[in-house]
């Protein structure tokens, strides 16, 4: 127990559930104060992100191995994975209203979002620890940055189209519909591919950023990297 405790993944997730929660009171203190329901949809928006988190803990909580297994829940994983840097596009609610500051909002909306995509690339940087076993170093790497563009698109589909990662389900011709016409005329959906390539590079820039914080803090905290007086 006091390994679990003492463990920096623990550490993490105590940091996350306590993030979550400074972000769920923010929401419901507004709601009291101004008595609307304008932001508390943010609150859904976090819970999707949360899922790709729980996904990729769960198959290293249970070790799973079988390859029939994890190539299942990572297509899952996939499928939920944009929910994380999603919210960041909720930023286009941010707008003066007479009932709360701007400023308010601004620090609403930039938390959520924050925890939310906190969440993706800890879920991220899981996955690529899973797949370090079946590939080299420099395929893996080349596997994350195309499903970090592969997620500016699904965030694409999400803010833009209104698309749900469950309408694979509910709805798979229409989604399907909208991929496929946007790769065959290319030209003609500048907005897409303008929104997929720059956010998808500004992801990808905020990834391994992130990446090599948490790796050079790690060799750094290694007893043999450290000087004897």
């Amino acid at each position: 127990m006091k390994k679990l405790v003492a463990s920096s993944r623990f550490k993490i997730n105590m940091l996350l559930i306590l993030m979550t929660v400074f972000c769920f009171s923010l929401s419901a203190f507004r709601y009291y104060i101004s008595d609307t329901k304008v932001f508390l949809f943010l609150n859904w928006n976090l819970f999707l992100a949360w899922i790709p988190l729980l996904l990729s803990s769960f198959i290293l909580a249970f070790n799973i191995k079988s390859k029939i297994s994890l190539i299942f829940i990572i297509v899952v994983w996939i499928l939920f994975f944009p929910n994380s840097p999603y919210i960041l596009t909720d930023l286009f609610h941010l707008r003066a209203r007479n009932s709360i500051p701007i400023w308010y909002d601004l620090i609403v909306i930039l938390s959520y979002a924050w925890t939310g995509l906190i969440c993706g690339f800890i879920s991220l940087n899981d996955i690529e620890k899973i797949l370090s076993a079946y590939g080299k170093r420099s395929s893996i790497n080349g596997v994350i940055i195309f499903f970090l563009f592969m997620s500016s698109f699904g965030v694409y589909l999400g803010r833009f189209l209104r698309w749900n990662s469950w309408d694979v389900l509910n709805n798979p011709f229409g989604l399907f519909s909208d991929i496929i016409v946007r790769f065959i005329y290319p030209l003609e959906y500048t907005k897409t591919w303008g929104v997929t390539v720059l956010m998808g590079i500004m992801l990808n820039f905020m990834y391994f950023t992130f990446k090599w914080v948490e790796t050079n803090n790690e060799r750094e905290l290694k007893p043999e990297n450290n000087l004897v007086e």
